[in-house]
């Protein structure tokens, strides 16, 4: 048990290593001319929020600035939450494909959510929108020890088999295809959800979940992108930290 252990710290370290191989080489919040050509688009440009607000406001809450090139949230356990509210993109995505980068301090909690719907009928961005989860490797409490709660599991809903999730303050990568339905989640270049949306298999996982009683989640094909800035687990200042976030429109027929 102790080498098989060893072997998954050492393929973990690996991967850390290639993504930052990987990160050097392409300056950060930038997209190259092969991927401005493939219709990729940026949605942080390094050094404004232009583009997000705080869900529900007209801005992004105080709590959420632009640090080292990187949307950076520090928080404490209280406060006014529309300080530290989670944010979301001012435009709306169908189907698509999205990529960005995050890290966070020790034991913290995030997400990234698609399909939210901002409406006075809400109160939360989760009560419309699944989320790809983020949660430390092992420290995060409850969630990186519990099925459907660990990075990058669709939450509370499908689990990974495998954590390929580096350590905090490591960066991490993202990926989500939603392509007509066709849902896939890729975690550090490794793919750990693909499943399908809206068919009546989802509808019956849905009502198997807390999810049940929010009857407009997993609902809609269209919504707002969110970054979750609202949990509250971790030692004071929780942060957080997302660059690299860039955006492709599929268009009708393009099935990943």
């Amino acid at each position: 048990m102790f080498m098989r252990s060893q072997s998954m710290a050492t393929i973990i370290f690996l991967a850390g290593l290639a993504l930052s191989a990987t990160a050097a080489a392409q300056d950060a919040n930038t997209l190259t001319p092969q991927e401005k050509a493939d219709g990729w688009r940026l949605l942080f440009d390094g050094k404004s929020l232009d583009g997000w607000h705080s869900y529900r406001e007209h801005a992004p809450g105080k709590d959420w600035t632009v640090k080292d090139g990187s949307i950076h949230l520090e928080r404490g356990r209280t406060g006014d939450e529309k300080d530290f509210a989670d944010l979301v993109t001012d435009a709306q995505y169908a189907s698509f494909d999205l990529k960005l980068e995050w890290k966070m301090s020790p034991c913290a909690d995030s997400g990234v959510m698609f399909y939210v719907q901002e409406s006075p009928k809400y109160q939360e961005t989760y009560e419309t929108g699944p989320e790809m989860q983020i949660a430390d490797l092992a420290c995060t409490k409850p969630d990186s020890r519990v099925l459907y709660e660990r990075s990058g599991d669709l939450f509370d809903l499908i689990s990974s088999n495998v954590e390929w999730v580096n350590q905090a303050p490591q960066w991490n990568q993202f990926e989500i295809i939603a392509d007509h339905g066709h849902l896939q989640f890729f975690q550090n270049g490794h793919k750990v959800i693909d499943t399908q949306l809206w068919n009546a298999d989802w509808k019956q996982r849905v009502a198997q979940t807390k999810f049940k009683s929010w009857p407009d989640f997993g609902a809609f094909q269209q919504g707002h992108i969110s970054l979750q800035g609202t949990e509250d687990k971790g030692e004071p200042p929780i942060e957080l930290w997302f660059r690299n976030i860039k955006i492709r429109e599929l268009s009708p027929g393009s099935q990943q």
